[in-house]
């Protein structure tokens, strides 16, 4: 089993920036593939952005493509994304995701945390 907690969701303008967190306790860290999504009222969980297992490879959804970074700390268990430029669009509940190889689909991942609001206000 693989527990995730996310932290750093908010308010903030269009424009600005946020950095999310979710840290990951239970089995190694390392082991697994770490995913991004999110939902916003009345539409499906969609993927953001995903990271391998060393963090040498990172993928991300077209929407978020050049605005948003994914990274990884195996020492700290712990996978970030850092948000910018956001726009209004962008506002939606925030989920971190563990699965043992890469996937880009919702229910392809075994581990979910409770997920963190963002709020982009115009």
């Amino acid at each position: 089993q693989v527990q995730l907690v996310e932290s750093g969701g908010g308010l903030v303008q269009a424009g600005g920036s946020l950095r999310l967190s979710c840290v990951a306790s239970g089995r190694t860290f390392s082991s697994y593939v770490m995913g991004w999504f999110r939902q916003a009222p009345g539409k499906e969980r969609e993927f953001i952005a995903a990271i391998s297992w060393s963090g040498a490879r990172t993928y991300y959804a077209d929407s978020v493509k050049g605005r948003f970074t994914v990274s990884r700390e195996n020492a700290k268990s712990t996978v970030y994304l850092q948000m910018n430029s956001l726009k209004p669009e962008d506002t939606a509940v925030y989920y971190c995701a563990a699965r043992t190889v890469v996937a880009f689909r919702a229910d392809s991942y075994d581990y979910w945390g409770q997920g963190t609001q963002v709020t982009v206000s115009s």
